[in-house]
């Protein structure tokens, strides 16, 4: 083992305090440092953390943005989602790789480059889109991935490729990104002008069952989805016994179609941080994480600005805003590439240097969750909400909305429509309403809350954005009428495949089996029968599998199906002389024929 490696990975892991709940910010460092995690260094981190290898190992092949193996100097990550190849993903990757003279998954002879293909990275508005190293690059064509190979090959410096800064903060000095905003219709709630400390402050001025009292009256409902309430979900973590208690904040938007949070982390971070201070107030916790998606790095030297600025004007740290007692900080913890850390399960074992397994419920995260204490995790929009109710009040969050869906909902929108971007809009508008704003001009479909949610026709556009009819975490894809809705459906099942974690059965098997019936229908090779046994797996696959990713990834070819039968009905038909349209008895015995040395001989 070089000496030298050993060293530079031990200095690292001093660095985190030798702590295997570090594990990944330690792998990552390592990987930032010497381009893979090796066998090695692996061996020392083990040693150093007293984890085993085998911890060390099932970390490092967890997570996308970790490897084994010897990554080049500069990594391009294109991302390959349904809107990047909408706009063009398949014309870029391959410039890419005939100007880099690669596949993807390959590195340069010379060790510079590498190019791999990823999920989405949070750019669907501007897309064709990709990470080089951690510098986000938009509106990509084939023309400008050559030039940005020609470019980089002349000074290996991704951040000297944004030769035009996006707007807001993003032409900040600590972000420097050619990311657009795209904040179109901003709402009256999360967008809105901030008076710094106002909440704090306010929520220090009353008890905090006062302060939960508030959100519960707010009727505020968690918006990564499932809308649980807030309030709810704060008052089992205060009532739990225990001293030591965590407030989570998940910065880990990976559903496809999603990029909400980007903006609000961009222009509105204040209010995320302030939202986790009233939050840790609330329950009596002292510690705050916020749990930050790889592909967002970028905006890490930002936040971190931000926190430490707020430490200065005593809105974090000791004595918050001179409240004796109530001391509350908060770090922020990078993720590695992992859909299902978006599930709250998986993003505490994440935070705690593991794999991103969820578990299984009870017990409930607000009972014990990280280092197994009480804590609570609300998404980015969420916490933006809660800033605002201690801001204004109440009763004027609930001015907005319905009765069951109180307050507005951001909603990313991509696809075929001539505006998209990042909408906030009240509760109870329409999907018709919705498509008007972001200028989709001729939608025959409309994917609603990302894979993950539901394919919805022009029979259900007039239905409403709220929790009680068309729920959302905010992804919205627009396709018009030359889309192949079931590519799509198909893509969204290749997506699935990948990001299951593998734990349970049904989900690791299950959408295997559901994506293999899927594309024998698109290839003509399936019977009647066949959708049949897809709405039977896919019920089986959502009843049974362990965590939230399971338990929606069926809801792809579930939703087409129910809405949009007739493309799967007009693939299928009844088998010739009843046999499987599918089985090809010849390919079948052909592997047996090469053993044996012996034409395959049967019956026709």
């Amino acid at each position: 083992m070089s000496e030298d490696l050993a060293a530079r990975v031990s200095a690292i892991c001093r660095e985190y305090g030798s702590d295997a709940g570090r594990m990944m910010d330690i792998t990552r460092a390592v990987q930032a440092g010497f381009g893979c995690v090796s066998e090695q260094a692996v061996e020392v981190i083990a040693a150093a953390t007293d984890a085993t290898v085998a911890d060390v190992e099932s970390c490092v092949s967890f997570y996308s943005f970790l490897s084994s193996e010897q990554k080049g100097k500069v990594v391009i990550r294109l991302s390959d989602d349904v809107p990047d190849r909408m706009a063009g993903f398949q014309r870029v990757l391959d410039a890419f790789s005939d100007e880099l003279g690669i596949q993807p998954g390959e590195t340069t002879e010379d060790g510079a480059f590498t190019l791999e293909t990823t999920a989405c990275i949070g750019l669907s508005d501007q897309a064709p889109g990709a990470l080089i190293n951690d510098v986000p690059v938009t509106h990509l064509s084939s023309d400008s991935a050559r030039e940005i190979v020609r470019e980089l090959r002349r000074h290996m410096d991704p951040r000297r490729l944004v030769h035009e800064e996006g707007d807001g903060n993003n032409a900040h000095p600590q972000i420097h990104s050619m990311v657009r905003n795209n904040a179109r219709g901003m709402g009256a709630i999360l967008y809105t002008p901030y008076n710094r400390g106002e909440a704090v402050n306010k929520a220090l001025s009353i008890s905090p069952k006062e302060v939960i009292r508030a959100i519960k009256t707010a009727r505020l409902r968690g918006r990564g989805g499932a809308g649980f309430p807030a309030g709810m979900k704060w008052e089992f973590a205060r009532n739990a016994p225990g001293e030591a208690k965590y407030v989570i904040c998940n910065a880990d938007e990976g559903e496809p179609g999603t990029f909400k949070d980007r903006v609000l982390l961009t222009e509105r971070s204040d209010r995320v941080f302030a939202g986790m201070t009233i939050a840790g107030y609330a329950i009596g916790a002292a510690h705050g994480i916020l749990y930050l998606r790889a592909e967002y790095k970028y905006l890490r030297p930002f936040l971190e600005a931000q926190l430490e600025q707020r430490r200065e004007d005593g809105l974090l740290g000791k004595s918050v805003v001179g409240r004796e007692g109530f001391d509350f900080d908060i770090r922020i913890q990078m993720g590695a590439g992992a859909y299902v850390c978006g599930e709250e399960t998986a993003l505490i074992a994440s935070c705690l240097g593991g794999r991103g397994d969820p578990w299984n419920r009870p017990p409930f995260p607000a009972v014990e969750g990280y280092l197994g204490c009480p804590t609570i995790v609300n998404n980015v929009e969420t916490l933006c909400c809660v800033t605002k109710i201690l801001e204004e009040g109440s009763a004027t969050f609930c001015e907005y909305g319905t009765r069951q869906s109180a307050g507005t909902k951001l909603l990313s929108i991509s696809g075929d429509c001539l505006r998209p971007g990042v909408y906030e809009v009240a509760f109870g508008i329409t999907l018709r309403q919705v498509l008007e704003l972001c200028g989709a001009e001729e939608p025959v479909a409309v994917q609603v809350g990302g894979p993950s949610g539901q394919m919805v026709g022009e029979s259900d556009f007039d239905r409403q954005i709220c929790f009680d009819d068309l729920p959302t975490g905010g992804s919205m894809m627009v396709f018009g009428p030359d889309r192949d809705l079931l590519e799509i459906v198909e893509n969204f099942m290749d997506f699935f495949v990948e990001e299951s974690c593998g734990y349970c059965t049904p989900c690791r098997v299950g959408n295997v089996l559901l994506r293999e019936t899927l594309s024998r229908v698109r290839n003509g090779a399936a019977e009647p029968q066949d959708l049949d046994h897809l709405e039977s797996l896919g019920e089986t696959v959502r009843k049974t599998s362990r965590c939230g990713l399971g338990q929606n990834s069926p809801n792809p070819i579930l939703s087409s199906l129910e809405n949009f039968r007739h493309l799967y009905e007009d693939l299928v038909s009844e088998a010739p002389d009843g046999q499987r349209r599918s089985f090809d008895l010849d390919r079948a015995v052909q592997e047996a024929a090469e053993i044996t040395g012996r034409d395959p001989a049967h019956a026709g």
